[in-house]
Parts: structure tokens; sequence; C-alpha cells
């Protein structure tokens, strides 16, 4: 696209940006154009309280809201026309000043919960045209600093005893200002670790506090009571507070949900006459709930005495079978289209006790319209998930997360221009989590065969003269080894709305068992040791990922994240190179995304046209991305992203010096480097996006400069990637 191309498309955004966003108002009626909270002290963070704002304005980027303008394009037509745009558009905010006095009284009831007491809060409301600015002028109250803490509890059985031996953990203490809100945190917290150790049905509505706020240092003398009844009754509903145990445990279900009774039996961790936990309590319900099979668990605890609770926990099924199907479909710049149908059946009860059995067939077939080019790919996979870690009984595992044992067989063809190949593989893996930030898996066996068939006789040549390390890549192979992850993350949520930060490791050991029975296996011409006529790969192979997301601006809706991954393999003993299945691409929706995926490097050699479909690998890569994310309208977000990264080979054995390999000193001229910009629909379970990205820096250009010009961005040096969730 020329440049002129481009200044006449930014006019006209500017445009219809600037299209008047009031000629849909009344008469009387003003737009809501912005919010402002002033604060008397600038140590203060004033935007903790435009959460208490009732009435917020349209959402503006760079000053501009398209889509404000685009709900006045149907002006005064016909009913449907003016639908229309205004189910495309954003309806304006109109100023409500009743709205504005209750935004007051709001922030001045948060401030008093807080701590700031006798603060004062003001509006002023300013006109400009038909547009309204609200301003609130807050001037914060007086804050009390806790000189000491007197505590007045029952003094019968064990209560003070036990209350007194929580109090290191106590969330308030001397020295800390005095606020309604630390206080009924603390209430909350010390009510719980008191039901931790057996009282049955205690709760903050016992606690009391009293503050003596007449000191003349300015200081304030808390008294901290717990009653014998809750707040709200009357003191004659008193009652002690003692410890309870569990009676009767029972476990009920349908009939139609066949179990195993002792699978239930091992996953309970509550048993008769144990002391209350409620920390127990959750872990039960966690480890019953991790069965896939069911819809709902109930856990319902009903006093039978003044000392006992008995607990009845009902379970609720769900469908056990199902048959989910998806559909993609993708194209490039080059013009190659991409269909991949797939389809999975599910039965989360197979053997009777939780099994979750799952068979998908997926294809993926790519095709360029009016040429012979075309690919495809068919994968059957089998897999049964055991909620359990097979060989061991889930007693050992006390905690609420259990692990589970997948065994999977997969099988894979692929009927490419330049060859057909089929690869079986298998594995027995064990996955588990520890809490709620620490996940992983480890999987003691893993092997897969792999052949090559029809391999065209001009693509082994041409393979042999440009990079005959990719010889060893594209052959026959066996591989069995040993893998393990380890992911450690602040937030698991599958769409994250905090700060959080994570790493991920991965390895992969292969060989090393086979190697031992080398003086028993056969060699084949090449000096490689085999089993069934295949060589087996002997290689270690590890990948990095760290990230970093930073949350910002009002109501944390803007976000900086940071991602770095490095990773690499190297093969040993009887190979050469690790596998195909186990090298590095980059490009794609999850990588570089100025590249479509398998198109960028290895290094800054030329791009091999030997394979009619993408396939550009290596042994290593390193890749850094930084993105901005930041709110537009209603469920829309955008981005704005820079990658850097690619792959080479490692292979220093082989007289080839093409630019494939990775030195350091050419790792300025070899990083590939791209921009872009996106846009997301955050549905809060589900974020779809489409991400453009454009190269800057491109690696693997050819007799002319790396950097790639403006005039030549859209000259095929760009992508658009369609995807699921956020890449990083």
């Amino acid at each position: 696209m020329k440049p002129r191309k481009v200044i006449f498309l930014a006019i006209c955004l500017l445009t219809v940006a600037a299209c008047s966003v009031t000629r849909s108002l009344k008469d009387g009626e003003y737009l809501l154009r912005k919010n402002k909270v002033q604060v008397d002290d600038p140590a203060f963070n004033a935007s903790e309280l435009t959460s208490y704002i009732s009435q917020k304005p349209n959402s503006y980027l760079f000053g501009m809201n398209p889509l404000l303008s685009v709900y006045n394009w149907g002006g005064d037509g016909s009913t449907k026309f003016k639908r229309f745009f205004q189910n495309i558009g954003v309806k304006p905010v109109v100023y409500d000043p009743t709205l504005v006095d209750k935004s007051v009284h709001s922030i001045e009831n948060h401030l008093q919960y807080t701590g700031y007491y006798g603060s004062q809060v003001e509006s002023q409301v300013s006109v400009k045209g038909r547009k309204v600015f609200v301003t609130y002028y807050v001037a914060l109250g007086k804050r009390y600093k806790i000189s000491a803490i007197d505590y007045e509890l029952p003094q019968y059985g064990s209560f003070a005893e036990d209350f007194r031996e929580d109090l290191p953990n106590s969330s308030i203490a001397a020295g800390q200002y005095l606020s309604e809100s630390a206080l009924e945190k603390e209430a909350e917290r010390s009510a719980q670790a008191l039901r931790n150790k057996g009282y049955y049905g205690f709760t903050k509505s016992f606690y009391a506090y009293e503050a003596d706020t007449l000191s003349s240092d300015g200081n304030a003398r808390l008294k901290m009571s717990i009653r014998d009844y809750a707040l709200g009754d009357s003191p004659s509903a008193a009652r002690e507070h003692k410890k309870f145990t569990l009676g009767e445990v029972k476990i009920s279900h349908p009939e139609k949900l066949r179990i195993r009774p002792s699978v239930l039996e091992n996953l309970n961790t509550l048993r008769p006459g144990q002391l209350y936990d409620e920390r127990e309590i959750n872990t039960a319900y966690t480890r019953l709930a991790s069965l896939g099979m069911l819809s709902g668990v109930n856990v319902n605890m009903m006093p039978v005495s003044d000392d006992k609770v008995d607990c009845d926990i009902t379970l609720r099924n769900s469908r056990l079978q199902s048959i989910k199907t998806d559909l993609e479909a993708s194209v490039n710049s080059t013009g190659l289209f991409g269909i991949s149908p797939q389809i999975n059946y599910y039965h989360k009860n197979i053997f009777h006790g939780g099994e979750r059995l799952s068979i998908g067939l997926k294809g993926n077939f790519q095709f360029k319209p009016k040429d012979h080019i075309s690919s495809t790919d068919l994968s059957l996979t089998t897999s049964i998930r055991f909620p359990k870690m097979v060989g061991f009984p889930n007693r050992f595992f006390k905690g609420s997360h259990i692990p589970t044992t997948d065994v999977t067989l997969a099988f894979l063809y692929q009927n490419r221009p330049e060859f057909r190949r089929t690869n079986i593989a298998t594995s027995f893996t064990y996955n588990g989590r520890i809490g709620n930030k620490f996940f992983y898996s480890a999987t003691p066996f893993r092997a897969n065969i792999a052949r090559l068939f029809d391999v065209d006789a001009d693509f082994w040549f041409k393979l042999l003269q440009s990079n005959p390390f990719l010889i060893s890549v594209y052959s026959d192979h066996f591989d069995m080894g040993v893998s393990g992850m380890i992911y450690y993350t602040t937030n698991s949520a599958a769409i994250p709305q905090t700060p959080y930060h994570y790493i991920r490791l991965g390895v992969d050991v292969s060989g090393n068992l086979l190697s031992l029975f080398n003086p028993v296996l056969p060699k084949n011409e090449f000096d490689e040791h085999t089993i069934w006529n295949t060589p087996y790969y002997q290689y270690v192979r590890a990948e990095l990922n760290l990230g970093k997301v930073f949350r910002f601006g009002r109501s944390q809706k803007h976000a900086l994240a940071l991602h770095a991954m490095a990773g690499a393999g190297f093969a040993y003993g009887n190979s050469t190179s690790i596998p195909v299945e186990k090298q590095f691409y980059a490009g794609g929706s999850m990588s570089m995304r100025g590249w479509q995926a398998r198109t960028l490097g290895p290094g800054t050699s030329e791009y091999l046209d030997i394979f009619a479909i993408p396939s550009q690998i290596g042994a290593m890569k390193l890749e850094a991305n930084v993105e901005y994310r930041f709110p537009i309208t209603w469920k829309l977000e955008g981005a704005l992203f820079v990658d850097a990264g690619n792959v080479w080979d490692l292979n220093y054995n082989l007289d080839i010096d093409d630019g494939s390999l990775f030195r350091l000193k050419e790792l300025p001229q070899s990083i590939g480097l791209d921009w872009g910009l996106g846009i997301r629909v955050n549905l809060d379970f589900l974020l779809i996006r489409v991400d453009g990205g454009i190269r800057l820096h491109d690696p693997n250009r050819q007799n002319t400069s790396r950097w790639v010009p403006v005039n030549d961005w859209f000259k095929g040096n760009y992508a658009i990637h369609f995807g699921v969730g956020y890449p990083f």
C-alpha cells in the first residue's frame, strides 16, 4: 500500500471519529464526556475512587470513539435503518445529575469505611456545548493509628486458648491505621481459622469492636470482643462456642450413576469422629468435583447435637457421552488455503471409575486454487484419563487436587508433495498440581515411530544439496524416552484480569535407555544402531518460557505483557539431529506474527523452496514479545505488539555455512522483527482475536537490505492471524 493511500485511509478514519457524537441527544440532554477525581493529598491514589462513581462516560481511545459516531449514522431515517447502526455502534451516556449526588455519597462512605473519618466530597459540573465534564473534589478526613488492642474473650472450654494461639496470624496490630475494612477483613480471617479448629458455624458476626478516638495524640485504643450471640441477636440467644466432631458421613448419588464405591471412598477425606475442619470439607468437595463425570457436588453439614455434625454428600451426574465438532480455516499472503475439520467423541465414565475416554479424528487440508500444490494431514488420537495416579492409591495424596494419568495412542498420516509419512505414538503421563499456582506433568514413557514413503527424488536431491543435515530429520526414525514439565503461575484463570507472572520449563530426554543395548543392536549403513530396521533418536531438548503482565490505568483495564522464550535440542550418541516433531519453528498466531507458521528462519539462510508447504525449522529458538493491551469499548480490546526472534540449526559438524547456524556474533543480523495491531473480543471465559503483523527486519531477505522499507510492508511482508486466547 502506497504512503498516500495510508494517509488517505487515516484521514477517513479521523473524519468518522470526528462526526458528531451528540446528534442523537434530545433537547435538554447532555453527553457525559469525562469524570475526574482530585484529592487534596497527592500521595493518595485517586483512581481508587473512580469505581464508586455511579455513572461512567463512554470509553475513548486517543480522544476518539468511532462506534459512538456510528450510533448516530441512522439519523432520523427509517426505524430499521436507524436500529441497524445503533446495534453496531455504542449508545452515548446521557448525563444524569442525580447520579452525581449518589456518587458523592458513595465516595464519602467508602472513605469512612477505609479509615478516612469525616472526609468531604464536592462535585463541580462544567458544560461545553452539549458535553458535561464532572470533577469530584475530595478532602480526606482524619486517620487514627491503633495504639493498643485489648481482647475480651469467653472463658470456657479451650476457646480463649485457641483464639490466642492464632493471634500471630492476625492482620491488625498496634501502629496500623484504624479502619472498618481492616477490622472486617480480620474478623473474617479469624473466624475462618477458628472453624478450621472445630468451631462449626462460627462467623464474623460474633465479633464486636470499640475504638477510643478521644485521645489527644490522635491515636485510638481498640477493644475486640467475642460475644456468645451474633450481631442482630439478643443476649438471650447466647450459646457457648464449642468444638464439633463429624458424626455420620454419607455419600449419595442417583442409581443411574454407576461408579465403584471404592473410587468415592478414596476421594473422600472425611471420616466419622474426626474434628470438624472447614479445610477438610473443602478438600473433599474439590477431590470429588474433580471427577469430570459429575455436574455438581453438594456437601451439607447438619448439627445433630451441641458438639456433633453429620455430613451428607450428594453427587449429581451429567451426560456421560458427547460429540464435539470443530472447523478452522486459514489463508495466508501466498494464497495457501487451509481447512481443518475435527470431531471428538467423549465418554466420562468408561470403566465406572470416572475414567474419561476421548477419541478424536482431525484433518488438515492445505491447497492453492488452480495449482497442483496440496497437503493432507489426518490424525486419529485415543486417550484415557484416569482420575488417579496409576500405581499409587489416592489415599496417598491428602491435598485438594489429586494427580491424573493419561494413556494416549495416536496415528498420524501426512501426504505432502515431497513425501508421504506415517507416525504412531504412545505415551503414559502423570498430571498434577499443588495449590492453584504450581502445575506439573511427568511422562515416564513415551514412544513413536515414523516412516516415510514415496519420497520425491528431486526433493531428496535438492535437500542433499541445500542442507545435508536435514536428511536425518526427514528419515525413518524411532523415538523413545521420558519427558517432564513444570509450570508456575500467579494467576491460573483462562483469561486473567489481574497482574501476574509465570514460568514454564519442559524437558525431553530420549534414547539413553536404548543405548544400553547398543552391543546387541544391529547397525545400518550409516553406522546407526537400529530397532526394527529403524534408527533410534538420542537427544536432550529443553524449552523455557517466562512471562509477566502488568496492569494499570482506570480499573486496571490496560496491560503490558512481556514474554521471552529459549529452547534448544542437542543430538548425540546414535543421532546427528533431533526429530522433526521436536524441532522449533517461528511464525503463526502464537509466535512471530509478521510471518505465517514455519516461514521464518533458520538464521539468515535462504528460504527453502523445495517444500511446497512451508517447513522452516531449527534445533534452537529464541524469541521475545512485548504487547500493549487496551480497552476499546464493550467487549472489544485492542493490542499493539512487537515480536523479535528466530530459529537456528546447531549441527556444526557439517561443512556448510548457509547462515542457518547459530553464531553469537551474527545474532543481530539473524533476528526477525515485526510489529502489528490486534483486535480482540473478550467474553471473560473466551477470547477471540485477530492479529495483523508487519515485518520490520527479515533475516531471510537475500540480495537486499534485511530492513523492510515502508513501501514493501504490504507487498507480501505481512500476515493476518486468527486465534483463541492471548498469545502469551
